[in-house]
């Protein structure tokens, strides 16, 4: 049953993690970027890795110690986590809908400082990844004994994913240089984040 609970704990991290860091945003495009231009990738793709485990590991441990302190506060951000979501689908059934982007490996070659303060600034800047990691994640490993674990599933996405997309930058350059892929893609990710609000509410 330990072993159970732990597989079960891990699964829903490593899912919920995988699955909110799916979503396009800037860093990812950037990350896409330097992989297809191949600079620096080990060193982004890391430093983005890390900084998102950070993240879960704080909006992990802090949340439980939030709920002890506010105990109401776990229903509030229940609701708010799923109109988030529900928003933040929104948008991307919308963008699904109109439209338009294409990832292109744009601009010259830049410095390895400049680079990393680029993705440090896109990473820690971005107030979608504080509500991702701390806020949403923190909330759902509530209902988790094993929250330890449901943290490490959710860090390890972040890993498998950057690592992923940036030396597999190469293999979908053909791919998303169609802007009907990012349409798919959004679509997807609109059904994706609709899915969550609804077990976030159903739980």
């Amino acid at each position: 049953m330990v072993a159970k609970d732990l597989s079960s704990a891990f699964t829903a991290g490593f899912a919920l993690g995988f699955s909110l860091i799916l979503a396009i945003g800037a860093q990812n495009a950037f990350v896409l970027r330097q992989g297809l231009k191949r600079q620096f990738v080990f060193a982004i793709c890391l430093t983005c890795a890390v900084s998102d485990a950070m993240l879960i590991i704080a909006g992990v441990a802090g949340f439980e110690w939030l709920t002890t302190v506010l105990p109401g506060v776990v229903g509030v951000v229940k609701w708010a986590g799923a109109l988030f979501l529900f928003g933040y689908g929104a948008l991307s059934l919308r963008s699904a809908y109109v439209g338009g982007e294409k990832l292109q490996a744009s601009g010259g070659a830049q410095s390895f400082s400049t680079a990393l303060l680029t993705c440090l600034a896109l990473t820690w800047l971005n107030p979608h990844v504080y509500l991702d990691t701390m806020m949403l994640i923190g909330s759902i490993s509530v209902q988790y004994e094993a929250k330890t674990t449901f943290a490490f599933g959710a860090a390890l996405s972040s890993f498998v994913f950057f690592f992923a997309l940036g030396y597999g930058a190469r293999l979908l350059a053909p791919v998303f240089a169609q802007p009907m892929a990012w349409r798919v893609l959004d679509g997807l990710i609109c059904l994706v984040m609709w899915s969550i609000a609804i077990s976030l509410l159903t739980h």
